[in-house]
């Protein structure tokens, strides 16, 4: 009998959830999509079903006012992966193939945060940091990645100008070690969009199987549902409610897939797992877009639906089931906060612009954002700037689809201006009513706040060249 009661015991013990590790530094997953729009998701209001990303919204923290460094793909990027914004690493725009330019060996990022400590690091899915072999992923920290160099849409098949890109790589590298040299090999050309999630999915699932043994950083940045969109023919029709949908469905499986994962291995309570995505919906390609639900404006513009994002935090017994957060955040705070979980010294030669948010992760009493202003730059140019409930346009003209295109065409750019404006956002999250007039001691201190902006990381929009910007990498 006493035998019998072991083995039941042992038994219980192996499918048992594993309870986290008071002393154990966590490992992390970060899924960073590409395009997503703020109510692409069940728990922002999208009408898409998305258990498994809701299920990490139940389960973990859900932030309402989680901010991009920018609107676009390449500086959105360099910003989660810095600490800054995208303006101090030098890293503009969306980076071409063959771009002279990359993101610096002199930046620290988050796989190498996370080196220091002793992890395995992992990547599947898009870089868009540079594409010459000095600025792949393996030369910036992780020790192994799969997917695209930049966006897949840079491609000879692009839809509006076919003669404008080489073919595009599918690409697999791992780092040096032991003496070797960094290797990065093309795997095949030109693959189909419809290849992607599934493709780093698996990818993804088979690093958290490889390295259950020992702390890991995995970051899955999907290339999708930036266009051009497609589905594994699982998943082609799944919603019925178009293929934008379904391409959302496919991610939200993968997001499942990787859960799934992390529990077989017993790594649950061992686990954080963060969600957000780069950058709005690209309204330019209409149904083949995603939604900002009730901000205005999306991707390349500097209202919310272009910067405002999605942003989960899971990670049971550590971050309280069913947080809510409304405070501001930005995509540059993950490399400190996670840092400081880890135990990892951040450089004092440099400026990083991320604060440490775990107290709003963790819900803690009384916690509230720790930047005083939240600055919103597009092309290098300042145009807002948000403190608190307040968001400030400085005046700028702005790009809207006049019309949108659909079926995977793009539609055509008009432009429009907006003067200097105030909005509340708490009580107008679609930047509708300007309230300066009303306001004017509000527009004076973020005004001053602009100029210090200005003085720290410049302005092209007044000409004025920032004292504490770094240069990227060049060729």
């Amino acid at each position: 009998m006493f035998r019998y009661l072991l083995a039941v015991l042992g038994l219980l013990a192996c499918v048992a959830p594993a309870a986290p590790a008071a002393d154990r530094p966590p490992n992390v997953v970060l899924f960073f999509c590409d395009d997503m729009g703020y109510a692409d998701v069940g728990c922002y209001g999208g009408k898409t079903p998305t258990p498994n990303i809701d299920r990490l919204a139940a389960e973990g923290a859900r932030f309402t006012d989680f901010y991009a460094s920018t609107a676009v793909c390449s500086a959105s990027r360099a910003a989660i992966l810095t600490g800054c914004y995208h303006r101090r690493v030098g890293i503009e725009g969306a980076l071409p193939p063959k771009s002279k330019i990359g993101l610096s060996a002199a930046e620290l990022t988050l796989p190498e945060v996370f080196k220091r400590k002793g992890y395995a690091t992992g990547m599947a899915g898009k870089w868009h940091l540079g594409d010459a072999p000095q600025f792949l992923p393996t030369r910036h920290g992780f020790d192994e990645w799969f997917g695209v160099p930049y966006s897949h849409d840079m491609w000879p098949r692009h839809p509006a100008n076919p003669k404008a890109y080489p073919d595009l790589p599918l690409m697999e590298g791992t780092a040096a070690a032991g003496g070797k040299e960094a290797v990065d090999t093309v795997l095949k050309l030109n693959p189909e969009p419809g290849e992607l999630t599934a493709a780093v999915t698996a990818r993804a699932v088979r690093f958290v199987d490889a390295h259950k043994s020992e702390p890991f950083f995995l970051y899955v940045p999907h290339p999708l549902p930036h266009v051009p969109l497609g589905v594994s023919p699982a998943f082609a029709g799944k919603t019925g409610l178009g293929l934008y949908a379904d391409v959302i469905a496919e991610i939200d499986d993968s997001v499942g897939q990787v859960l799934a994962a992390v529990k077989r291995n017993g790594l649950d309570g061992d686990t954080l797992v963060l969600f957000s995505s780069d950058n709005g919906p690209w309204r330019l390609y209409g149904d083949h877009a995603g939604s900002a639900g009730p901000l205005r404006e999306g991707k390349a513009t500097s209202f919310d639906g272009g910067v405002r994002e999605p942003f989960l935090a899971r990670w049971p017994g550590h971050v309280p089931p069913g947080t809510v957060c409304k405070e501001l955040a930005v995509t540059f705070d993950l490399l400190p906060t996670l840092a400081k979980r880890i135990g990892a010294d951040l450089p004092a030669d440099r400026t990083i612009d991320g604060k440490d948010i775990w107290p709003l992760m963790t819900g803690a009493a009384g916690a509230t954002s720790p930047h005083e202003a939240y600055y919103v730059y597009w092309g290098g140019a300042l145009q807002a700037v948000r403190s608190g409930r307040w968001k400030l346009h400085l005046g700028h003209p702005y790009q809207t689809p006049a019309p949108p295109g659909g079926g995977g065409k793009p539609g055509k750019y008009a432009t429009r201006t907006i003067g200097v404006e105030l909005f509340d956002l708490e009580a107008d999250p679609g930047e509708a009513t300007d309230v300066a007039a009303a306001n004017p001691a509000v527009v004076e201190r973020l005004q001053a706040l602009a100029e210090r902006a200005r003085e720290d990381l410049g302005d092209a929009a007044t000409k004025r060249v920032g004292k504490g910007v770094r240069e990227p990498g060049r060729l």
